[in-house]
C-alpha cells in the first residue's frame, strides 16, 4: 500500500503535467457544459430541467473523457521512454503502477462532475435533491472504470501523440451518437438505433435514472458486458506490447 500511495501521488501530479490530457479531458468538457447549460439549462425536459438532465449526460461525457484519456496517454508515454520496461524488472509490480494510473483519474473525474454541478447551480438550472446527485456522481465515477481499461488497451499499442488522437476519435463520435451533448430526440432517428449498442449511452442512461427513477438493469448489464470486453482487450494488448 505504501508503494501504491507513492505511485498514485506521482500519477495525480502527472495528469496536470500532460497538456493534451488536461485540455481534452478536464477543461474542454466543463467549458462545453458551461456553454450549453447557459443557453438551454432552464428549459423543461419531461419534468426535469434541461440543466439537471445535462448534468447527467454531460457528466457522463466529462468522467469518460478523464478516465479514457489519462491512463492511455500516460501508458503510451511511459512505453516511449522505456519506463514500463524498467518497471517490469523493478520490485514494484506492474499491476500496482497500472492500478495507480486508473485510480489517479477518478478524483479528476469527480472534480469535473462537481464543476458541472456548480455551474448548473449558479445558472439556476439545477433542481435535483442532493441524495440523487450523490448517487449520480457515484454511478458515473464507478461506471466509467471500464473506459479506463479500454484506454490502457490503446495506450499499450501506440505512442502518446497517436493515443490522444485515437482516444479522441473514440470519445467524440460516441458522445455525439449517444446523445451526451444533445438529446437523441433532436438527432437523426438512426442515431438512437446505434446508441443502444454504445457503453457511453448506457452510462448516461444509468446516471439519468438516478435523477428520474427510471429503469437501470439494462444499463447495468450493458456496462458489465463492456467491462468484460475492455478487460480482455487490455490483457491481450498488454501481452502483445511485452512480446
Amino acid at each position: 500500500m505504501k508503494v501504491f500511495r507513492v505511485e498514485l501521488a506521482d500519477e495525480l501530479r502527472g495528469v496536470v503535467r500532460e497538456p493534451a490530457a488536461l485540455f481534452f479531458s478536464i477543461l474542454m468538457p466543463v467549458a462545453f457544459f458551461a456553454l450549453f447549460v447557459s443557453l438551454f439549462g432552464k428549459f423543461s425536459n419531461g419534468g426535469l430541467s434541461a440543466g439537471t438532465a445535462m448534468v447527467a449526460t454531460f457528466g457522463a461525457f466529462g468522467v469518460i473523457s478523464v478516465v479514457l484519456m489519462n491512463p492511455g496517454i500516460g501508458v503510451a508515454a511511459d512505453r516511449e521512454r522505456g519506463w514500463l520496461r524498467a518497471k517490469r524488472v523493478s520490485a514494484v509490480p506492474i499491476s500496482v503502477t497500472l492500478a495507480a494510473k486508473v485510480v489517479a483519474a477518478l478524483p479528476y473525474a469527480a472534480g469535473v462532475l462537481l464543476a458541472m454541478m456548480a455551474t448548473a447551480a449558479i445558472t439556476g438550472s439545477l433542481d435535483a435533491p442532493v441524495p440523487a446527485l450523490l448517487r449520480m456522481l457515484l454511478v458515473l465515477v464507478v461506471g466509467a472504470l471500464p473506459f479506463a481499461l479500454l484506454s490502457l488497451a490503446i495506450g499499450f499499442q501506440v505512442g502518446s501523440g497517436t493515443a490522444a488522437a485515437v482516444l479522441n476519435a473514440v470519445l467524440i463520435p460516441s458522445a455525439v451518437v449517444s446523445g451526451l451533448w444533445m438529446p437523441l430526440s433532436m438527432m437523426p432517428a438512426f442515431f438512437a438505433d446505434i446508441a443502444r449498442f454504445l457503453p457511453t449511452y448506457h452510462l448516461a442512461g444509468l446516471a439519468t435514472a438516478q435523477l428520474t427513477g427510471g429503469p437501470v438493469w439494462a444499463h447495468v448489464f450493458a456496462l458489465l458486458g463492456f467491462a468484460v470486453v475492455a478487460a480482455g482487450l487490455a490483457a491481450v494488448s498488454y501481452r502483445h506490447a511485452r512480446s
